[in-house]
């Protein structure tokens, strides 16, 4: 049976995260691989994240399963991050969450879902957009749609070839009384580019949703690495608050450093209470099928420490240490580039979260990673987190080597 198969090709990350291990130079630069990295090139386990383990080895007296829902406290404290107390409240039985294994996991249920609702139905993904964003989605049996949005010449959002991308095809499809698309929106510090949508933007993104009936699916990787909590939801409490339906995804892999524990949160808001009462029954069944029950370990540490007033202040102090160095190494990165003679890198200041676009070619990417071992993918986006003080100037420096020739 197997014999028919032929191999694929390996995943650009991956590729590199071997080629990195195996790399000898002392100064070799990991700048591909998307996990937070601190100033001593470390992705440490957070000190609210070892006294909520603590606790949990202590008193934990099962290990039986949860449930495919998950942990109701975890989803109350998750929905609470997400919306905030009072529109939380608010909305009320219209809102309904549950635990998923990660944000991959997440979409893939998010997809599963909305497949059994409109089998076939069409997915806006931006362009560019996380890379597993496609495979995803389509796996459930969804039509990828894109819609431009990141202008790399300008380093800045398409904002307008972004409305008009997504009118006309919404427009379209409701004239075949097919019903609205799907939109696929980050929530906030967009991989890969690191350029969001302003306040504004949502708003009318909100309105455009609102004429053309389509539905929106947020993807929120990152809430507290770009601003702050409340600020980096902003956008989402906005559709929210004034959308009829929205799913949003989120993940506790970066703001918890949770990464390997799978821990997430699907949240749907839908127009009325039966609605979501249908809603719990299908997203339950789906997750059944997938993976029967989402782990619990790092649920149960989230809950820990959203349950006790000391954990999450020691946890919210964390995150916000993580954020400020995040954007205390992009003006660093900055200043170091126009020190070395490379003007027009102001817009990696003014971008959000862990990554951005150098601007530069594959070509150059090529000697980047051959001649100076620094790995970063062929689209040039790079993990503005792998850059530190002990390596900051051998990157700036094989900078200017590359652009100037």
């Amino acid at each position: 049976m197997f014999q028919s198969l032929k191999p694929l090709p390996t995943d650009p990350i991956l590729g590199l995260m071997g080629a990195f291990g195996a790399d000898e130079d002392p100064r070799k630069i990991d700048l591909g691989v998307g996990v937070y990295r601190d100033a001593a090139g470390a992705t440490p386990v957070m000190k609210a994240v070892k006294q909520a383990e603590e606790s949990l080895l202590r008193e934990q007296l099962s290990k039986a399963y949860v449930g495919p829902s998950g942990a109701a406290a975890f989803n109350e404290h998750m929905a609470g991050l997400l919306l905030g107390e009072e529109l939380n409240a608010r909305l009320g039985s219209r809102r309904l969450s549950m635990q998923v294994p990660g944000g991959c996991g997440g979409l893939r249920l998010a997809a599963e879902f909305i497949n059994a609702a409109a089998p076939g139905a069409t997915v806006w993904v931006s362009d560019p957009s996380w890379a597993n964003h496609v495979p995803l989605l389509g796996a459930a049996g969804l039509q990828i749609q894109v819609y431009p949005y990141y202008d790399r010449a300008s380093h800045s959002v398409r904002f307008d070839d972004m409305m008009a991308a997504l009118s006309k095809a919404a427009a379209k499809k409701a004239k075949r009384g097919a019903g609205g698309d799907v939109l696929l929106l980050h929530g906030c510090c967009h991989n890969p580019c690191g350029a969001d949508l302003n306040i504004e933007q949502w708003r009318a993104v909100k309105d455009l949703a609102l004429e053309k009936g389509f539905t929106v699916l947020v993807d929120l990787a990152y809430q507290g690495f770009g601003d702050g909590l409340d600020e980096d939801a902003a956008g989402v409490r906005l559709l929210a608050a004034e959308l009829p339906e929205l799913i949003v995804v989120a993940s506790c892999s970066k703001n918890f450093g949770l990464y390997r524990e799978r821990t997430g949160a699907l949240t749907f808001i839908g127009s009325d209470a039966g609605a979501v009462q249908v809603a719990a029954t299908r997203l339950s069944a789906a997750a059944r099928a997938l993976y029967s029950m989402p782990p619990d370990h790092g649920a149960a540490v989230v809950q820990r420490i959203l349950d006790d007033a000391k954990l999450r202040w020691l946890w919210e102090s964390e995150l916000g240490e993580t954020r400020q160095r995040i954007n205390e190494t992009r003006s660093a990165l900055v200043r170091e580039l126009t020190a070395a003679g490379l003007d027009g890198f102001g817009f990696i200041e003014q971008e959000k979260g862990m990554f951005s676009y150098l601007g530069v070619t594959p070509k150059q990417v090529r000697r980047l990673v051959g001649e100076f071992s620094i790995y970063l993918v062929d689209s040039g986006r790079i993990n503005v987190a792998g850059l530190n003080g002990d390596n900051m100037g051998h990157f700036t420096a094989a900078m200017a080597a590359v652009v100037k020739g």
